[in-house]
């Protein structure tokens, strides 16, 4: 049960003053928390942090207020200018002075008696709002506060500015989270008191005070003490979820699982290569984890390319010797089918059978599927969710691998342990993440990370240009198709919008068709599932040498004689999804390129982008990159992935504070595992003020 002392902040943001449903729904699209559908609470509101600050602190003389600025002038009202009868176009002018310059205060469709009360002639005024020059005269159309100067301390000397929505005004959404600040229930401190004490940390009243009210444009900086504590505690509260799930996983026991190694050296024999030193190592570490009593929780991260497929099928081999089953998820179909065809063949060479399982499957052929898994007949099954639904049953599933971990959130670990399956369990990633998110999203796990690019792997030349230049790159292109080269050429969407002028692959398609004839294939998102495999296998097979697509392509597509890859609109991708696309060439022995067509002008963080991308083809150098040009949120498209997506904390700025959270997170539940001393009670608060009540219901479940 939720502490009653909370009730306050869950209550509908609607029983604010001034919040009607029509206001609350406008301010659910500023609020920063993913509210999946519910209604705005008051507890949301406390969050929407301002991002900068209106000083009225200075005084201006007309004559010498900047144009366009936000100024407060000290004048006096001179005489009022109503709009003429029945032109209601006119604007309602009031004219006043100072010593150095006229102005004059514009006004549309207001109302003339209430504007002679505000603003009586003769009174002294401060009036704060936008000044603008027009002609050598100034004036300011519906200034933002008017107030007689006997009356100045009225006028909010700092006046913090929040993100806003169409139609929600400054000054409801700023009541409306006073209002909140106003509800909020004393509770009792859940930081450790020496840490408040080393970081100066204000409670948590004083720091939303100050961030909601401010004294000095500094207390809005996201370094001042305020809005660290905030961010601090709300790395706490996730450090403290993901610790309560490692703990719940951890305490299904796990199994050791220990072979002979006689199937992993028939499939190592079968390889045509030898594993990299990364390689043995996250595969001794994976063998250490298996072998042990408690069960595996390991992100294996390696960059586009680093032979992640190979490390994780040695894995199952050696589940397989120990009798057990295992299964590999991936986020899409395509990439499912792709697994098999690697891996099925080297598994067969160690005897061990292989299978898909994806929606597609139907009829006899899933029983089949269905009925060889429950026999345990399948030593290896890959597919999508498909392999976790009811009905799916296991004869002995000891390794669960999950591909792509970032579409796969830790409520869904925890699903798969909740239908009473305990497999060790491998994640993989090939989106080089940096240090701090694997923290913030994935401190649950251990970490491996491979980091070498596996033997005979060529580099690939990076080019930017212009699309200006777009006729040259098909000349050139046509001679390279000539050679016996394959090519991907992507485009940002599927067919053309009416809000984005952007090619789409279908248009790109049609006017590269005259050029390149039957050697055209195209593929993207929409098409139905067995449309993309043909598509794929054609451009596979060489019956197509050039592949229009969207990023469908984007995740482990595997054609290692692709040796060019076009990037078109490559500004509107983030460099995360560009190493990514790029990463589709270079797998084979030729040298490979990849071309950035980029549309003029390009702005700031698109230039920076495309020039690390010039610079670099280490993965975890460009998400490190990415993270300073993009902040947490979007890198890892938290929107969508039930990953941490924070409200307060900035990675970039309180990455510090994030190991301190791990920490503190740990210790405590060494000490107190239920959250039952009085700080454990405090910190139950603090999991949902922050929203992960379900790390909560864990503690319940035991």
């Amino acid at each position: 049960m939720r502490p009653s002392l909370l009730d306050p902040l869950f209550a509908p943001a609607t029983t604010l003053d001034g919040v009607g449903p029509k206001v609350a729904g406008l301010i659910a699209n500023v609020v920063p928390a993913d509210t999946g559908g519910r209604e705005v609470r008051i507890g949301d509101l406390l969050f929407v942090l301002p991002h900068a600050v209106i000083d009225r602190r200075q005084r201006y003389a007309i004559a010498d207020a900047p144009d366009g600025a936000l100024v407060t002038i000290e004048v006096t009202i001179g005489r009022h200018q109503p709009a003429p009868r029945g032109r209601g176009s006119v604007p309602y002018r009031v004219f006043a002075h100072d010593d150095t310059e006229e102005i004059a205060l514009t006004f549309f469709h207001a109302k003339g008696e209430w504007l002679q009360k505000a603003l009586p002639e003769g009174e002294r005024m401060l009036v704060s709002g936008r000044l603008e020059w027009f002609n050598g005269r100034p004036s300011m159309v519906h200034p933002d506060h008017m107030v007689p100067v006997a009356r100045a301390d009225e006028l909010p000397a700092l006046e913090p500015v929040y993100p806003l929505t169409a139609g929600l005004s400054a000054k409801v959404l700023r009541r409306a989270i006073l209002g909140a600040v106003a509800r909020l229930p004393d509770l009792p401190e859940w930081l450790d008191p020496e840490l408040i004490r080393r970081r100066s940390f204000p409670a948590l009243r004083m720091a939303l005070h100050r961030l909601h009210e401010p004294s000095d444009p500094l207390d809005i900086d996201p370094d001042s003490a305020a809005w660290r504590r905030l961010a601090y505690d709300e790395l706490l509260a996730g450090q403290l979820a993901l610790a309560l799930v490692r703990a719940k996983l951890r305490h299904v026991p796990g199994r050791p699982l220990t072979g002979d190694g006689s199937l992993e050296a028939a499939i190592r024999a079968a390889l045509p290569y030898s594993l990299t030193g990364a390689q043995e190592q996250a595969l001794s570490e994976i063998h250490a984890d298996l072998a042990s009593e408690k069960r595996m929780l390991r992100l294996l991260q390696g960059d586009v390319g680093s032979g992640k497929t190979v490390v994780a099928l040695l894995a199952m081999a050696r589940a397989a010797e120990a009798g057990g089953q295992s299964a590999l998820m991936a986020p899409t179909e395509i990439l499912a089918r792709q697994h098999l065809a690697t891996i099925a063949p080297l598994a067969a060479r160690a005897g061990l059978r292989a299978a898909v399982l994806t929606g597609r499957e139907k009829g006899k052929e899933r029983a089949q599927i269905l009925e060889g898994l429950a026999a345990g007949e399948i030593h290896i099954v890959l597919g999508t969710h498909a392999l976790f639904q009811e009905g799916v049953e296991y004869k002995n599933l000891a390794l669960a691998i999950v591909d792509e971990q970032h579409r796969f959130g830790v409520h869904q670990r925890l699903a798969m342990t909740a239908k009473g399956i305990a497999p060790d369990m491998l994640v993989m990633t090939a989106t080089p993440i940096p240090r701090t998110l694997v923290l913030t999203a994935f401190g649950d796990m251990d970490v491996s990370r491979l980091t070498e690019k596996p033997a005979g792997r060529q580099p690939i030349q990076t080019v930017t240009l212009p699309l200006e230049r777009l006729p040259g790159l098909v000349e050139r292109l046509r001679h390279a198709v000539a050679e016996g080269q394959k090519v991907y050429w992507i485009c940002p969407l599927v067919e053309e919008s009416e809000e984005v002028k952007l090619m789409s692959a279908e248009d790109r398609f049609a006017s590269l068709k005259p050029v390149f004839g039957d050697a055209l294939g195209l593929i993207h998102g929409r098409m139905a599932g067995r449309d993309k495999d043909e598509a794929m296998r054609a451009f596979k097979d060489g019956e197509t040498r050039i592949l229009v697509g969207t990023t469908v392509i984007e995740v482990g597509v595997d054609v290692p004689d692709a040796t060019i890859i076009v990037i078109e609109h490559a500004e509107r991708f983030g460099l995360a999804q560009l190493h990514q696309l790029r990463g589709r060439v270079g797998r084979g022995a030729k040298a490979s390129s990849c071309v950035l067509l980029y549309k003029e002008p390009l702005g700031l963080v698109a230039k920076q982008r495309l020039s690390v991308m010039r610079e670099t083809e280490d993965g975890f150098r460009i998400s490190e990159e990415d993270l300073k040009l993009r902040g947490e949120g979007e890198l890892l498209g938290t929107r969508q992935s039930g990953t941490p997506g924070f409200r307060v904390a900035r990675l970039e700025r309180h990455g510090d504070l994030l190991e301190i959270a791990r920490d503190d997170a740990r210790l405590v539940l060494e000490r107190d595992p239920e959250l039952s001393s009085p700080r454990g009670e405090a910190l139950r608060m603090l999991l949902y003020l922050h929203g992960r009540d379900d790390a909560i219901r864990l503690l319940r479940a035991g």
